[in-house]
């Protein structure tokens, strides 16, 4: 698994208990996941169509690093699927695991269109 974004968890992003808020957590996954398939299939128009259980095993307090980390599960038609992992760069602990989050690749009229994609591509490689 590839981790390709940091989050510093800043006072905005803590619950009540003063650890990370989990919506907040989910929300950077979800852009993350946007942008890791905007790169994969080469196309800004992409939605989330599913996320799988989310299994929260430690946390996080004001001042951690978060590192998002995404691999590519498998390829639809029209689809990509990714797994998930959240961890604590300061701590080094594992924060959630997401084993599937399935994203849906759109045409200009926004209906699922298919992408032509069946394994992952690095951009370094896409330049000539």
């Amino acid at each position: 698994m590839r981790f390709h974004t940091r989050k510093w968890v800043k006072p905005e992003d803590l619950n009540p208990n003063g650890t990370l808020f989990g919506g907040r957590l989910l929300a950077w996954i979800d852009e993350e996941a946007a942008l890791y398939t905007n790169i994969q299939l080469e196309n800004p128009k992409i939605v989330t169509k599913y996320i799988s259980e989310i299994n929260f095993t430690s946390s996080a307090k004001q001042g951690d690093i978060i590192e998002l980390g995404m691999t590519v599960v498998k390829f639809g038609k029209t689809s990509i699927t990714l797994n998930c992992e959240a961890r604590n760069k300061m701590t080094r602990q594992t924060i959630l695991t997401v084993e599937n989050i399935v994203m849906v690749n759109l045409d200009e009229e926004g209906n699922p269109a298919p992408h032509g994609k069946t394994q992952i591509e690095f951009v370094k490689d896409r330049i000539k």
